[in-house]
């Protein structure tokens, strides 16, 4: 109370608490649109009220809005609200809003130097569009090859890959709907993929097509809702499950959409790469190109790369001693969680940076084809069973996350140190 008190005094002359609200706002709207989960963020707006010694305050976040409401030291109420109407993956972008964070924590700028360095921090150079390409041909093709395809399909993988990063890039700037987008990049895909083995280039169209869904793939937001709402974050969880389906709708539409317009409806059906080294390869190459979509920089590329290795690396061996898929996902899920933990300890970064591109080879793509192909063949019980697979996948993943969250949690109570603060921290 005399820390607030002092602190109360000593700012209250110069401190403009509308505009350091703002501020704050400013830089939380920035980190969800960058890809910030929800309960971190909420973390992180807290640590800054409480940086600034506001005597209460209340933090609100979902995906598409954020509250907060505090009690300034000289007694005003102030709320104030943001509504989020898109999202752009940036975790370069996202490191440095972390650092801001610490910043603000620790020194409790004014609202003047506040707005500067948020500014300083928006106007970091941006990644070279090149590289944007380059990531999605690794994605897509390292993807396809990571899923049985031959060279003749990975050249197909890789030329569709390529019309997604550019038809993608005009399209988010004019259509915000996630199912329009996504029916619209996964129509053209498959018309192309299509088209092209019908040509006699490629030989394995689904295959193909489940290595370029990982570029639209909605089921890591899957994964985060289920995780939302096994930690009773209910609104976040339900909003993100339901995001995920419209994305996962319109990739079902324009992939049927195709197939019915060209009289194509036939699946050979998946299978991994014979090669353990190839698929271990692939996969890693795969989310290195991931890593460098999502905006990352540096050194941190090379961790995501690292994590993707070694996470399927863990699956294969869990899955060869006891052949569980639920439990090979549930083993290296902890895995990944922890590994991105530490890595975000060791580079005072969010975990989230090492930990989305190096779970992909865990997530369900094929299983999200299969239960949309299921519907379009009419073969109820193929996307019923394929259905289950995939909740079951999600399921395991979310469980893995939490155990490795409350691991984390404990441990830094054990140190004395602060991991999430809450309203009343």
């Amino acid at each position: 109370m005399i820390h607030l008190l002092l602190f109360s005094i000593f700012q209250e002359d110069f401190m403009n608490y509308k505009r350091i609200l703002q501020g704050i706002l400013d830089i939380g709207e920035a980190m969800l649109k960058s890809g910030a989960e929800n309960f971190r963020l909420e973390d992180s707006l807290y640590r800054m009220c409480k940086g600034y010694g506001f005597i209460h305050y209340d933090v609100f976040v979902i995906p598409s809005n954020i509250q907060i409401t505090v009690e300034t030291p000289d007694g005003d109420i102030i709320t104030q609200i943001r509504h989020i109407e898109a999202t752009d993956i940036n975790f370069d972008r996202l490191d440095y809003l972390n650092n801001l964070c610490r910043y603000v924590c620790k020194n409790s700028p004014d609202e003047k130097e506040l707005h500067e360095k948020f500014i300083e921090t928006m106007n970091r150079k941006k990644q070279h569009p090149a590289i944007q390409y380059f990531a999605g041909v690794m994605g897509g093709t390292g993807f396809a090859v990571f899923f049985g395809c031959d060279f003749m399909d990975a050249v197909v993988a890789a030329v569709v890959s390529l019309m997604i990063v550019v038809v993608g890039n005009w399209l988010s700037k004019r259509e915000n709907n996630l199912l329009i987008y996504n029916m619209t990049l996964s129509f053209l895909s498959e018309l192309i993929i299509l088209g092209m083995v019908r040509l006699g280039i490629g030989n394995h169209p689904d295959r193909i097509m489940i290595g370029i869904v990982m570029l639209l793939i909605s089921a890591l937001g899957t994964t985060n809702g289920i995780r939302d709402l096994l930690q009773r974050d209910f609104i976040s969880g339900a909003l993100n499950i339901m995001n995920s389906f419209l994305g996962a709708a319109g990739i079902a539409f324009g992939i049927a959409l195709a197939m019915l317009l060209l009289n194509d409806v036939s699946s050979e059906g998946f299978i991994l790469n014979h090669s353990i080294p190839v698929q271990l390869i692939s996969c890693t190459v795969a989310c290195t190109g991931f890593a460098l979509w999502f905006k990352i920089r540096g050194r941190q590329v090379l961790y995501s790369s690292v994590g993707a290795f070694f996470t399927w690396g863990i699956y294969l061996i869990v899955y060869e001693l006891e052949p569980s898929n639920f439990l090979a996902t549930l083993v290296a899920s902890i895995f990944v969680a922890l590994y991105a933990f530490i890595m975000s300890r060791i580079n005072k970064a969010p975990s989230t940076i090492f930990l989305t591109a190096s779970v992909f080879p865990l997530i369900p793509g094929p299983n999200l084809y299969y239960m949309m192909y299921g519907c379009v063949s009419r073969n109820i019980e193929l996307a019923f069973s394929e259905t289950i697979i995939l909740l079951a996948t999600c399921l395991a993943i979310a469980f893995g996350f939490i155990i490795v969250d409350m691991i984390a949690r404990y441990t830094m109570l054990a140190l004395k140190k602060d991991y999430h603060i809450g309203k009343n921290s």
